[in-house]
Formats: C-alpha cells, sequence, structure tokens
C-alpha cells in the first residue's frame, strides 16, 4: 500500500534548494551565450567593412556613406592638420577627395604622399570620414589580391611627391 500522507520536514525544503541550484547553471549558460553572441557579432560586422576606393563612395554598391567602411586614398600634400589629440589629412583617388578626422595620431610612416586605407564611418554632419584605423603598409597577401588597385594608388602617390 502506498503511503499517501503529506510529507513534512526536510525533504521538502532539500526540494526547494535543489529547484534553485537546476537555475543557477541555466542563468550562467545563458549569460555566457549572449556575451559570445556580442563577440562574434562585433567581429562579423568589422569582417563586413567594404574596401572602397574614395571616388567610389555613393557610386558603387556596398561604398555607400551610411555603412562602416574601409577607405582607400593618397594623404594630400600639405593637409595633415594635428590638434588636441585628432589628425585631420585629406585623402584623394582619381580626383575625388575626403576629408578624415583620426581619432589620435596614425604613427608609423604616415606621412603626405601615400597610399592609406582608413577604416571609419561618415559623420553626416560635418561631410567627414571619422577614422578609427589607418593602415599604411599592407601584407604580401593582401599586395597579391589587390594588385591592381595599389599599382594605381602608387601612381597617384607617385604624382603627388612629384608636384
Amino acid at each position: 500500500m502506498t503511503d499517501l500522507s503529506p510529507r513534512t520536514g526536510p525533504s521538502t525544503s532539500t526540494e526547494a534548494v535543489r529547484r534553485r541550484r537546476n537555475w543557477l547553471p541555466m542563468i550562467v549558460l545563458g549569460l555566457v551565450l549572449v556575451a559570445g553572441g556580442v563577440i562574434v557579432t562585433q567581429f562579423l560586422r568589422s569582417a563586413v567593412d567594404y574596401y572602397c576606393n574614395v571616388d567610389e563612395v555613393g557610386a558603387r554598391s556596398g561604398c555607400d556613406a551610411d555603412r562602416r567602411l574601409r577607405l582607400q586614398g593618397v594623404v594630400e600634400r600639405g593637409s595633415i592638420e594635428s590638434a588636441g589629440g585628432d589628425t585631420d589629412f585629406v585623402i584623394s583617388f582619381n580626383g575625388s577627395e575626403v576629408p578624415v578626422r583620426y581619432d589620435g595620431e596614425p604613427g608609423g610612416i604616415f606621412k603626405e604622399c601615400i597610399p592609406v586605407v582608413v577604416h571609419g564611418r561618415f559623420d553626416s554632419a560635418s561631410q567627414r570620414f571619422l577614422g578609427d584605423r589607418v593602415e599604411v603598409r599592407h601584407s604580401d597577401e593582401y599586395v597579391s589580391v589587390n594588385d591592381a588597385r595599389l599599382t594605381e594608388a602608387d601612381e597617384l602617390a607617385d604624382s603627388c611627391e612629384s608636384a
């Protein structure tokens, strides 16, 4: 015969503690999954920045001024100004120019008349490209894949230096 009398005593509180313990791993797992999702989203967002020449902004699919871009151009002669920790300069490509504000000092071999790639986005209020990363040199792998683009940029840089 089965005992149908109500349970009293420690067994009831043990069940309550066991139920509470079961929620803790689920909450921790949920937080880990959310953090992982944020990290993966940030990585994918930066991985799909479109690579555009200055003259392609607004003219080529994917090179829209309302998205994050990697913008290639040649630093214009006499355009570099540093003030308050920011560096302002102008990059050009095939007759088109874009003013850039970089948060910090680009460093390295950054100077006038060299091809650069600036990562960032356009500020609609100032019509200026706000850069958060400047690349001056490219890896051998990058050069082999984008050889035609770099050749054209180097030719523009040479004409800037000889002017």
